[in-house]
């Protein structure tokens, strides 16, 4: 059985993944607000334990693995949408849930095994406070109820920060019914216009971190295997869930490995709607940007790396899978095909390319491999790289293939130019060996002045025609 070896937030070290049942995996990401539309950034840990829950379902079986995504539908946030455009909570909630599917399925994500909303968990959140309460680990006060930090030594354990440290690095609200400033709310006072549930302590509801302990205990238990998010939330959010719900089920472990992805840069900047460079997974799918590309340039970098969009990088993936998907065409895959290769006994994951995803999802290396094994030159040889491109999630239905606009890459070129590409491709190849610089530049420029498109990865060169292409400028053929 394929290693799993995962870099573990919580112990920081690259570890190897051991189930606690291996027929049953589970894990739990922290699923969105939903008051708008998702920004690229929000998508990147959804495609992070996406890759993830297919390299599971891939090695324990897809009926062994549950992945459990919360939708957070009461919030503050919420009620300020509601407010601003005169909707009802709920119809702000279900459109945005709506959206938001959309654009997860449009960037080929699988729905998780388990899509809760905090508002159906109200019930099982309002007894671990009580819980917490009885077990002096939170206090009633003002109509709150509050989790008292000083009551759980580990507190801090997950980011590294002592309390002293976090108290005068956050924001942390000043209250004077909290008997300390990083106590944090469990449940809060709901007012006129604002939803709420009748609770022990008055009309209310709950605060933003207990959801996910109450639901996470429900689906998956007091013990499960993998949890994450952005590295945004390792403080507070996942630092208040380890807290609250060790102390409820002090007898588990609550999440045994954390992952957690950096964040999201445009065109070597932070995302901001002050720079004018912020927009939505919808904002580039409406720009006729396939979610396949999309998808694609955000798995060129690894998850534990800031990851960065550039119109660049897009065109280059959009090049990559032009002639991906071209060589899936042109050699006919389709479903009967993929049976065929069953039958045979050749459809499976190519072995290097498993290993290398394996090692803490590397997908830069695993569509690296994808680039050797798109060398094949029948479907049999090719079997490896069409398994691969499933597994991350870049063919989803091989029943419809996606097609980019200009078809499979050099079917529209004469065998004589993709042999003259070839050859000059062979023949940098041979000059950088010799490091004979000049003229490796010489053929970089004759390929850019054609308008060729080359992508280096792992050492092997491909390429592609781009809009630009122009056969002439390519010298003798």
């Amino acid at each position: 059985m394929t290693t799993i070896r995962l870099q573990n937030t919580k112990t920081r070290k690259r570890e190897e993944f051991v189930p606690i049942d291996p027929a049953n995996v589970r894990m739990y990401l922290c699923g969105p607000t939903v008051y708008d539309r998702a920004h690229l950034g929000n998508s990147r840990n959804v495609l992070l334990f996406d890759v993830l829950f297919r390299l599971l379902r891939h090695i324990y079986g897809s009926d062994h693995v549950t992945y459990v995504r919360n939708f957070t539908d009461v919030d503050d946030k919420i009620n300020a949408r509601a407010a601003e455009t005169g909707r009802a909570i709920g119809d702000v909630t279900a459109e945005t849930i709506g959206w938001y599917h959309a654009d997860m399925d449009a960037l080929g994500a699988l729905r998780p095994t388990h899509e809760p909303r905090a508002t159906d968990y109200i019930a099982q959140m309002i007894t671990m406070i009580q819980d917490l309460i009885a077990k002096d680990h939170a206090y009633a006060a003002e109509g709150h109820a509050l989790f008292s930090v000083e009551s759980y030594s580990a507190y801090g354990a997950l980011s590294g920060r002592s309390i002293d440290d976090m108290i005068a690095g956050a924001r942390v609200e000043v209250a004077p019914y909290k008997r300390n400033p990083m106590d944090f709310v469990l449940w809060k006072p709901s007012g006129d216009g604002q939803p709420g549930w009748d609770s022990p302590w008055g009309y209310g509801r709950p605060g933003w971190h207990i959801e996910c302990s109450a639901m996470a205990y429900d689906l998956l238990g007091e013990t499960f295997d993998i949890h994450g998010g952005g590295n945004d939330l390792q403080f507070p959010h996942h630092e208040n869930e380890i807290a609250q719900s060790a102390c409820a089920h002090p007898t588990g472990e609550f999440a045994r490995y954390w992952i957690h992805n950096e964040m999201l840069q445009v065109e070597g900047k932070k995302m901001s709607k002050s720079l004018g460079n912020f927009f939505t997974v919808r904002d580039l799918l409406d720009q006729g940007i396939p979610g396949e590309v999309i998808r694609l340039v955000m798995l060129g970098t690894h998850y534990g790396k800031t990851m960065d969009w550039t119109d660049a990088r897009r065109v280059e993936a959009e090049g990559t899978l032009r002639k991906w998907y071209g060589i899936l065409h042109g050699h006919g895959f389709g479903p009967d095909l993929i049976r065929a290769l069953q039958a045979d006994g050749k459809w499976e994951a190519d072995s290097e390319f498993l290993g290398v995803l394996a090692n803490d999802l590397n997908t830069f290396g695993a569509l690296a491999r994808l680039h050797v094994l798109a060398k094949g030159k029948t479907p049999a040889a090719l079997a490896g790289f069409a398994h691969g491109l499933e597994m991350l999630g870049l063919v989803n239905d091989w029943a419809a293939i996606p097609m980019f606009d200009g078809g499979e890459a050099g079917s529209d070129v004469a065998p004589e130019v993709a042999a003259r590409v070839d050859a000059l491709l062979a023949e940098r190849a041979t000059a950088r060996a010799a490091k004979d610089w000049a003229r490796a530049d010489q053929v970089r420029d004759i390929l850019n002045a054609a308008g060729v498109q080359v992508t280096d990865v792992g050492g092997q060169a491909t390429w592609t025609p781009g809009q630009s292409f122009d056969a002439a400028k390519l010298g003798d053929l």
